[in-house]
């Protein structure tokens, strides 16, 4: 099985143990979840994020889940050469919801959590991709979360070209 298959199954299988009423996500993998979450970068956490919002508010999807995932595995990889880091990005220290760069509010908080994503350094309590976020890149083009992911990756610390691709996307 690839990882993505294997990352599919689970999400299935946890969708259907929230669906059932178990919430308590720490229990929901096996020494093969565990490997395959330590493998694409990820913590129990934050794949449990993606469920339950799946379950919630049918919004992730799946597939929409995986990709995200993608980005993160492919960052993980390639960049951190599989080493994880620590969770540093807190809500002691990101941007407020109403914080703004040129002219678009939300965007300094959902640029720190894209990259703290990236590297892992999403505390718990913070998920890249909530109902903010994916509201956020819907007001301004419809923008998938990996893409968003993917395009803050290739700008690093250049804010000004995430400014226009957003700006370009619209």
């Amino acid at each position: 099985m690839t990882w993505n298959d294997h990352f599919l199954a689970l999400f299935a299988t946890c969708t259907k143990r929230y669906r059932n009423g178990d919430k308590h996500f720490d229990s929901y993998y096996d020494d093969e979840d565990i490997a395959l979450l330590a493998a694409i970068g990820y913590r129990k956490r934050e794949f449990f994020d993606f469920v339950e919002d799946h379950c919630d508010e049918d919004d992730p999807s799946p597939s929409d889940a995986l990709l995200v995932a993608a980005v993160r595995r492919d960052y993980f990889q390639v960049v951190m050469d599989g080493q994880l880091s620590r969770p540093t990005v807190t809500r002691d220290n990101i941007p407020t919801f109403g914080d703004a760069l040129d002219g678009f509010h939300y965007l300094p908080r959902i640029l720190a959590k894209a990259r703290a994503k990236l590297r892992g350094e999403l505390d718990p309590d913070l998920m890249y991709g909530c109902g903010g976020d994916r509201k956020f890149l819907r007001e301004h083009g419809n923008l998938h979360p990996a893409d968003f992911l993917r395009v803050v990756w290739a700008a690093g610390d250049d804010d000004q070209r995430v400014v226009e691709w957003i700006r370009e996307s619209r």
